[in-house]
């Protein structure tokens, strides 16, 4: 029986094989151009790197130090203790509990596991601790190397407002406000209403998207200001704020910097960040649709003035807004590796993070800047566990039952953290993952990233796959005519999924009828025989009802082999595939047009769910018998939900702000829950007295809980 066992040592060596292909298939070289990342194995840098993060952000790094023959180090909480990066590491040190600040946040617990380990240098990644320049000091006081840039340039761009006086030094466009700390709230309506609004409220020493709200008028100030100072506290432990005037239907576009210890300095091009909600980014993409090179070229050279400035030596990003005319503002300097720099790798064949080692080690940058190139296209699609549904992404917890990572597909690159049993938890960012595409021109990448969307298999949790899809195939990204307001402009009601035409009606009511009929005829079927031998041959037409979206459509199924032809709503539909129901995609030829579709679910009763063209789909497939009996089945009534107020996702409460016997009105908070650091005002629905309160502060609760009762 021994040997059949796997060892805990050769379970690790097959996991660091299955994620060992970094070399990503996107970064291709064009023709007229050769560039790629080079390892030198005799370019001596570090022999053991701890890599102070987790999940995707974690395992990137640790696949270029294997690239470059050095040895990792993994830290973990107790309840990340079976997670990907652990396993793909040479060495893991636990660190402590699942709460951030207990144990990603704990220096203390990392300093004595970088003691420990003897790792010579730490990355930080990103979030966490890789803007914090006490954990920098603290290396440095251990002779221990940080691999990213001194303390100096951590908190000098760090903190916004110093940031933006130095900006203003080194003749970078910065955009007009207030330069100093807003005290208090009525300071900060009084600033606001002396910039004029629109204005922008957010955390000085914040990034993310966390501790920032646009404010429209004094209200909206209050509020702000109030909700930004805990978000602030809460994720960056620095509750000061500032304000500055809001530009109004902008594009939010960013420049990659990378410099070196010996005054160098690069700008690898832009990356088109405007997709964004809650002021977070969803797609990216590099280069830009809206910049021309006279643009990119003074928004580059601003960036690497700047980084000049504060004698930055790392791979940093300089982040702009850009309005209609091209007139371009310094935002804010990030001092780390962002999340989309994979986009930047694929176009110009860098390896950052082998940058950032090297650069970190002393070595002198080893390209010009006219040695950049902009090779093709990338996007990137940011895959949340996140219900779109519900403020176009709010967080979803869960175990993944099932996960297939589209990479089988040509130039499909991934950077996740997780596998198939991972548990996606409260306490952490709800990514799953970054799933970029590449293509020698834009077309080519969007019908790339459609394709791979389609065939990225996720289960047990709810994820944004049906939002992405949407986002990609809009006329209106498709054309590149895209703001930070894209999402609310385009779906002003809320994200509704995958709004069907008749065409589409059509193939989703045909596939499912097809599918049908596939089960039944395999249930009727035993290790290749018919179960009951009577039967005197196979049938071969059959007539269904299918309900899809509270409408009913009658359809007459026939069958030639594999290939099924459907009559619906008196227009013939036909639909091909290999029909393998065991399988978690359903690719299928609908009229001679290739789909790949995923069978979610179905039972006995003929209900099915299907994803299609990204959106989960609700069907029933009867037979006109059962469909007539069902006709006579009663209804569920709904749950009235205006008296109730439920959690929309699971997280902590922050505040209650209501007791039993109060009098709300119509849009007055009720309570404010926080998930993922980021916090979320729940108001009521209607004017009302307040019949129970189920919550108190300090509580976790699940989505769906009841929170408050109205009479």
């Amino acid at each position: 029986m021994a040997a059949y066992m796997i060892t805990s040592t050769l379970r690790r060596v097959l996991l660091v094989a299955k994620h060992a292909s970094f070399q990503s298939r996107c970064c291709v070289a064009s023709s007229r151009v050769q560039y790629s990342t080079v390892y030198d194995s005799n370019e001596k840098t570090f022999d053991k790197i701890l890599i102070a993060n987790r999940g995707e952000i974690a395992c990137r790094v640790m696949k270029t130090c294997k690239k470059m023959g050095i040895k990792t180090v993994a830290v973990h909480s107790d309840v990340d203790a079976s997670a990907v990066h652990v396993k793909m590491a040479d060495e893991a040190v636990c660190v402590g509990p699942a709460p951030t600040n207990k144990s990603y946040l704990n220096m203390d617990a990392i300093m004595d596991a970088i003691r420990k380990t003897g790792s010579q240098a730490v990355h930080p990644g990103y979030g966490f601790l890789s803007e914090n320049k006490e954990f920098a000091k603290r290396l440095a006081a251990e002779d221990v190397v940080f691999i990213g840039p001194d303390t100096h340039a951590i908190h000098a761009m760090g903190d916004k407002i110093e940031s933006k006086l130095l900006a203003k030094a080194a003749n970078v466009n910065v955009i007009p406000g207030f330069d100093g700390v807003v005290e208090n709230v009525e300071d900060a309506v009084k600033i606001a209403g002396d910039i004029g609004y629109p204005v922008m409220i957010k955390a000085s020493a914040g990034g993310g998207g966390k501790g920032m709200r646009i404010a429209w008028n004094d209200d909206e100030t209050r509020e702000g200001f109030r909700l930004s100072s805990q978000e602030a506290a809460s994720s960056f432990g620095d509750d000061r704020l500032l304000i500055e005037k809001f530009v109004d239907n902008p594009r939010h576009i960013e420049i990659q910097v990378l410099a070196d210890k010996h005054g160098n300095a690069l700008w690898l091009n832009e990356r088109e960040c405007s997709i964004q909600r809650r002021n977070q980014k969803v797609v990216e993409e590099a280069p830009s649709t809206f910049l021309d090179p006279e643009t990119r070229r003074a928004m580059g050279e601003q960036a690497v003035q700047l980084a000049k400035a504060v004698h930055y030596s790392s791979a940093g990003t300089v982040e702009f807004l850009v309005d209609s005319n091209k007139n371009f503002y310094f935002l804010e300097m990030n001092t780390r590796l962002q999340v989309e720099h994979p986009i930047t790798e694929c176009i110009t064949g860098l390896d950052l993070v082998q940058q950032m080692i090297r650069v970190a080690k002393g070595f002198p940058l080893l390209h010009k800047q006219e040695d950049i190139p902009i090779n093709g296209w990338a996007i990137e699609s940011r895959v949340y566990a996140e219900d779109p549904y519900k403020s176009f992404g709010l967080p979803s917890i869960g175990r993944l039952s099932q996960y297939q990572e589209p990479i089988n597909l040509p130039k499909v690159r991934v950077d996740s953290g997780i596998q198939e049993g991972s548990d996606i938890s409260i306490y952490y960012d709800p990514m799953i993952s970054k799933l970029v595409t590449y293509g020698a021109t834009r077309a080519e990448a969007l019908q790339r990233m459609e394709a791979a969307l389609d065939n990225y298999v996720i289960r047990g949790v709810t994820h944004n796959i049906p939002l992405l899809r949407e986002i990609i195939t809009h006329p209106r990204f498709i054309s590149g005519d895209i703001t930070t307001n894209f999402l609310p402009e385009e779906y002003p009601e809320g994200f509704k999924g995958h709004q069907l035409t008749s065409e589409g009606r059509r193939e989703l009511v045909a596939t499912a009828a097809a599918l049908y009929v596939s089960a039944q005829l395999r249930s009727q079927r035993f290790l290749g025989n018919l179960r009951v031998s009577t039967t005197p041959q196979e049938q071969r037409q059959w007539e269904l009802c299918v309900e899809l979206e509270k409408g009913s459509h009658t359809v007459a199924v026939s069958r030639s082999g594999s290939t099924f032809t459907v009559e619906v709503d008196g227009v013939t539909v036909e639909v091909s595939g290999e029909w393998n129901l065991a399988s978690a995609l359903l690719p299928v030829t609908i009229n001679r047009t290739p789909r790949v579709l995923q069978c979610l679910s179905r039972d006995a009763g003929g209900d099915i769910t299907l994803q299609y063209l990204g959106t989960q789909f609700k069907v029933r497939v009867l037979s006109q018998l059962v469909s007539t009996l069902s006709a006579h089945m009663p209804e569920k009534v709904p749950e009235d939900t205006s008296s109730i107020l439920r959690s929309p996702m699971p997280g902590s409460v922050v505040a209650v702000s209501v007791k039993p016997g109060d009098v709300v009105a119509e849009g007055q908070e009720i309570c404010v829950i926080e998930a993922m650091k980021m916090q979320n005002s729940l108001i009521a629905a209607k004017a009302a007295k307040v019949k129970s309160v189920h919550c108190k502060a300090g509580e976790t609760v699940g989505e769906g809980d009841l929170l408050v009762q109205l009479e």
